[in-house]
């Protein structure tokens, strides 16, 4: 029973720290003589209040002897200030300074005890998950704390307990609810955010993506997205390497259109960030002739001439096809897709140049009629002449666009 006081006194303790945490920041601040002096008061009044809470737990045997020094330092500084000398005046400089180091220290003890509580609840409720509820409050606050930025006590924290993998698991585990699910893995980018050094290798060796990808929903692409764009070519390679491509495009022929968009969006960035074999594996699953198809739907469009239509859009720069892309997210799309290759990471300039002309073939075999041919390459020619000249063919098709243009049937594209 006696074991287990420390744990029964926990929210009295949380309640009793949380008020000594807000006392340490204020006497941090580069505030007035007065409001330090509240603030210094506080933690006195609290230290007293707290002793007896403190004693119990040896985690907080430190913070216990910060709060003494801090009281026998506040009445060294309170003895000074009854002097007028030089001396008087140095003992109360260098006293204030240690004070506010004091502060910073018990600050960073209190804030350590609360990570290893809250890390301790948090992989109790993920082994039992009999809350949905709470598990989804813990997950939430464990994310929100990591995103804060980098501690290396937090750090230690969480591959002492490896709460990654229980994360993981968690994630991986059909039978949990998609809600639990999709919040570990929002809790795993924000570990790869606090140091991707130390958690990258844990998602390229796990089974976060096959996970993220057999969930397909909206915020499971999201994150896959999130974790191509920090981690960049190596993922993508792990994704190609263990055959995902084929999953990835598949989701461009859902009837939910929120996933044809992450599905979208996802391609978008392994364009950019994936080397020649990914780019090989989605053209080889049909990838142009999807985005000719989805250019042609509803939510498609050619963005050059909805721009035209719309000259009532916003001034600002980047705003009018921020709208159009909400209402059109398949607008340009092949253009689009394009453009990542030319100005992304993964592939060299001669491996940009062979892409170029496959897109090209595809999308004239794709095309129901040489107008919609043609309206796709001048979208990529527009395009091109920012990142370099396409080939003697691109120019001959141009030319078709040209002819089409001045019979009327540029704009055939669906819209």
């Amino acid at each position: 029973m006696e074991e287990d006081q420390p744990k029964q006194d926990n929210p009295r303790v949380l309640k009793v720290l949380e008020a000594l945490k807000q006392a340490s920041q204020e006497l941090q601040t580069p505030d007035s003589a007065e409001s330090k002096s509240s603030a210094i008061n506080a933690l006195l009044e609290l230290e007293t209040e707290s002793d007896s809470l403190l004693s119990r737990d040896p985690y907080l045997s430190t913070l216990s002897h910060h709060l003494a020094t801090l009281k026998t330092l506040v009445a060294s500084l309170r003895k000074s200030t009854r002097h007028h000398s030089l001396r008087s005046f140095l003992t109360r400089r260098a006293s204030t300074q240690s004070l506010s180091r004091l502060a910073g220290s018990i600050e960073s003890e209190i804030q350590a005890w609360i990570d290893r509580e809250s890390l301790d609840t948090l992989t109790k409720a993920l082994k039992q998950q009999d809350n949905e509820e709470e598990l989804i409050k813990l997950l939430s606050q464990f994310e929100d704390r990591v995103l804060r930025g980098f501690d290396r006590e937090l750090q230690d924290l969480v591959l002492k307990t490896r709460v990654f993998n229980l994360i993981e698991s968690c994630l991986c585990d059909s039978n949990s609810s998609n809600r639990v699910r999709e919040h570990c893995a929002f809790v795993i980018v924000a570990l790869i955010k606090f140091n991707k050094d130390v958690f990258v290798g844990q998602v390229l060796m796990g089974a976060t993506i096959k996970a993220l990808l057999t969930m397909a929903s909206p915020n499971s692409m999201r994150v896959l997205c999130s974790l191509v764009r920090i981690i960049k070519s190596p993922l993508v390679d792990e994704i190609e390497f263990n055959g995902q491509i084929p999953k990835i495009i598949s989701l461009l022929n859902w009837d939910d259109s929120e996933m044809r968009v992450m599905g979208f969006v996802c391609v978008l960035e392994i364009g950019y960030f994936g080397r020649k074999e990914a780019i090989d594996a989605m053209l080889e699953e049909g990838l142009v002739e999807k985005l000719v198809e989805l250019q042609r739907s509803e939510l498609g469009g050619d963005m050059m001439e909805l721009e035209m239509c719309d000259e009532e859009g916003e001034n600002k720069e980047g705003e009018k096809e921020k709208r159009l892309l909400e209402r059109r997210p398949f607008s340009s799309c092949v253009a689009r897709f394009a453009v990542q290759l030319e100005v992304g990471e993964g592939l060299r300039q001669r491996e940009r140049r062979a892409f170029k002309q496959q897109i090209l073939v595809r999308v004239r075999e794709a095309s129901i009629s040489d107008a919609e041919a043609a309206t796709i390459i001048a979208e990529c020619k527009e395009i091109d002449e920012s990142f370099g000249s396409f080939d003697e063919e691109m120019h001959i098709l141009l030319l078709v666009s040209q002819r089409c243009e001045m019979a009327g049937l540029v704009g055939f594209a669906g819209f």
